[in-house]
């Protein structure tokens, strides 16, 4: 959710499971304030609040521990997700969420488990090896430190790359939960130009197997197929060996649909049993 979404966080509520961690955004148009009331509106609901540290958007080490703080006051820093954030060029002195986990801060604000970004289908102005060396780094880091890790991705459309990729994070020792950024039930225009401006494939194949049609882009499309599908194969995976993709869970983008997803999740597990 958004530092905007309050409302729409009180509408779902009532559906989604107490306990179920809410990340919170830290863009550019939002502000200190915004961003603590929705991580408090978050925690007082019953959920776990994830709040955004958006590295590059930090214009100095006294607005991390200000925004840390605020954050500790409302209870709301045991999760976090540390990410390097739009900006091309850093306002301040972290260029990336390494950074900032190196700082050591985190521990002194109460942070227990951060969560760091994973691309399984790379990113649009980063390099494929340098993404890996960083994950491999952040994760070495916070184990060092003694924090708890997740791997929290960009969403896919695809399983194919999403179970390659798991495979990659697994060959490097790297057993940390992995959460499978998903789209949740939104119009096909805006999934598709979210995808392409996180520069995820969004190819006729591939928009085929997620189940909707390029020739029809007025409706509306849910991760149906896609859930199924990567539940499928990952189950298939864990009853062919010891180990399989080990511990790997979804992390759902509503885009501002919190009651639609909400809705969505219900549907489809009732639909399940």
């Amino acid at each position: 959710m958004t530092g905007k979404d309050v409302p729409g966080l009180q509408e779902a509520a009532h559906s989604i499971p107490q306990g179920t961690k809410i990340n919170v955004t830290f863009l550019g148009n939002e502000d200190l304030d915004m961003r603590v009331t929705a991580a408090k509106a978050v925690k007082d609901l019953g959920f776990v609040p994830v709040p955004h540290i958006s590295a590059r958007r930090l214009k100095s080490q006294d607005q991390l521990e200000e925004f840390l703080g605020r954050l500790q006051e409302v209870g709301a820093t045991e999760h976090v997700f540390a990410v390097g954030g739009d900006p091309t060029e850093p306002e301040g002195p972290y260029p990336d969420s390494l950074s900032v986990i190196r700082t050591g801060l985190l521990q002194k604000y109460g942070v227990r488990e951060v969560s760091i970004a994973g691309y399984p289908e790379g990113h649009p102005d980063i390099k494929n090896d340098v993404l890996w060396r960083h994950l491999e780094d952040k994760s070495a880091s916070l184990k060092e430190q003694g924090l708890d890790a997740v791997i929290l991705t960009q969403f896919a459309f695809d399983t194919d790359p999403v179970l390659t990729w798991i495979k990659g994070v697994r060959d490097r020792g790297i057993d940390t939960q992995i959460r499978i950024g998903t789209p949740g039930p939104a119009g096909i225009k805006r999934l598709l130009g979210f995808a392409r401006r996180f520069g995820i494939g969004a190819n006729a194949m591939i928009v085929k197997k997620y189940g909707f049609s390029l020739t029809n882009l007025m409706g509306t499309a849910g991760p149906d197929k896609f859930v199924t599908d990567l539940s499928g194969l990952l189950a298939d995976a864990s009853a062919g060996s010891a180990t399989g993709y080990g511990d790997v869970k979804l992390h759902f983008y509503t885009f501002g649909g919190l009651l639609a997803t909400s809705e969505w999740v219900r549907e489809y597990l009732a639909a399940q049993a």
